[in-house]
């Protein structure tokens, strides 16, 4: 498929202007502000719901939690679609599934492991539909644009998520939780029928096969296994998807400790939520700046530093500080995630052309599940050492992860490393671009 805007290649500066000024990316990128802030309205309007109708907080838990694990395997079970199917039929039915999930709760008094089953088999199809549109993005986008068409949709998923936490709780005030599930069925439909009537009709991807191979004939399974297992066996590919994963991880989990370590420490009603809040804030002004203000190559060299600003702050979390120093170090923390940038380019480059719908779908799919699973590991650790002291573990974690990827090159070429799509042995070992190095 041939690019449709090429406003900055190389080491040019993209403007926001220039990526927004392209329909296709446009649309997708709209359409999924208002997907976010559906699925946080989803998402935590059914977690009050299973409360209310239980009074578990365990059960409330897994309610919020279920969509993310089952992601991963949906990824490696299902991934090849994203390239082997047309985009906007793939898109519009992934919008129309959550939407017809989200009214089934809204609608159908069912037992609560019902509802959690729901939930858990839709979100085995999302990794699918989420990678077909990152794909679109990427051959609708080059050089920085592409870049900065990713700083967006940072920027709107931490928008939307400020959005669907007000929207959530100020819905269900209103009209309950079983009202506010079905607006959120809504915003899910509209998504479905902006895409099947604004985005062209287009073929799937180049081969429409899995990485490093040009065939249809095997089944849906078979193919998304064997091409997860050819991309992660390329170390520069598997190593960037590592990098995006580890950070988000652990301090994305750490905020499921925000409304407990407001509870030890004794803050008042409701700063939870301002605290929770200051995450996606840091991430919108790190994604800000970073992806407006600075060049390309800068941005790759930042790559560890802004690693590290993601974690240190946590450890201030040692000193079980009051709620305004709090609120500074998650703020800090989330200017770092502007981190994630400086991986872009190196990692577009190191995929194929025939699985980057696929590779999309495992990167995203993997970062949502490690959320889940870290916020339940800092949880273990927490009813040991303490809420201030699990956060201030998770920094230290992130901070370990910097000084890993320090180590991945030691050259200061800013050449990235070119794409070799035959998955042969010498670009399966190939390392991180030292683009994104910093000696």
């Amino acid at each position: 498929m041939t690019p449709t805007a090429e406003p900055a290649r190389g080491d040019c500066r993209a403007t926001y202007r220039e990526v927004l000024a392209e329909p296709r990316f446009r649309l997708l990128f709209a359409t999924r502000a208002v997907a976010i802030t559906a699925d946080i309205l989803r998402i935590t309007t059914f977690s009050v719901l299973v409360f209310s109708t239980t009074g578990s907080a365990p059960l409330s838990a897994a309610a919020f939690g279920i969509g993310f694990i089952p992601q991963l395997f949906g990824s490696l079970l299902l991934g090849s679609l994203a390239d082997r199917l047309p985009p906007r039929a793939l898109i519009t039915g992934g919008y129309a599934l959550t939407c017809a999930a989200a009214l089934l709760l809204a609608l159908v008094r069912m037992p609560v492991a019902a509802g959690l089953g729901v939930v858990a088999l839709v979100s085995l199809a999302t990794p699918v539909f989420h990678g077909a549109s990152s794909r679109l993005v990427a051959e609708s986008l080059e050089g920085d644009a592409y870049v900065l068409g990713r700083s967006l949709n940072n920027i709107a998923a931490a928008s939307a998520q400020l959005l669907g936490l007000a929207l959530g709780g100020a819905t269900v005030a209103a009209l309950g939780p079983r009202r506010a599930l079905a607006a959120g069925a809504v915003l899910y439909l509209g998504c479905a029928l902006a895409i099947r009537i604004r985005l062209p009709r287009l073929p799937p991807g180049e081969s429409g096969g899995t990485p490093g191979s040009a065939g249809r004939d095997s089944g849906a399974a078979r193919a998304s296994l064997r091409g997860a297992g050819l991309l992660l066996r390329r170390r520069t590919v598997r190593r960037l998807m590592v990098a995006q994963w580890l950070p988000v991880a652990f301090v994305a989990g750490s905020q499921g400790l925000l409304v407990a370590y407001s509870g030890e420490r004794h803050f008042a009603p409701g700063w939870y939520a301002v605290l929770m809040g200051c995450l996606p804030v840091g991430m919108f002004v790190g994604d800000l700046v970073v992806g407006r203000l600075l060049r390309p190559p800068t941005r790759e060299r930042l790559v560890v530093p802004l690693i590290a600003l993601t974690g240190l702050p946590l450890v201030g979390f040692a000193a079980r500080p009051g709620v305004g120093v709090s609120s500074c170090l998650l703020l800090l923390s989330g200017l770092g995630y502007a981190y994630q940038l400086g991986l872009q380019r190196p990692f577009l480059d190191a995929l194929p052309q025939d699985g980057r719908g696929q590779a999309f779908s495992l990167l995203g799919a993997g970062s949502i599940t490690l959320q889940g699973v870290g916020a339940v590991c800092l949880g273990a650790v927490a009813a040991t050492i303490g809420t201030g002291g699990a956060l201030a573990l998770a920094g230290g974690v992130v901070a370990l992860t910097a000084g890993w990827i320090l180590t991945w090159h030691p050259s200061t070429s800013p050449v990235p490393v070119p794409n070799d799509s035959t998955g042969s042995e010498n670009s399966q070992n190939r390392t991180l671009s030292p683009a994104v190095t910093i000696r």
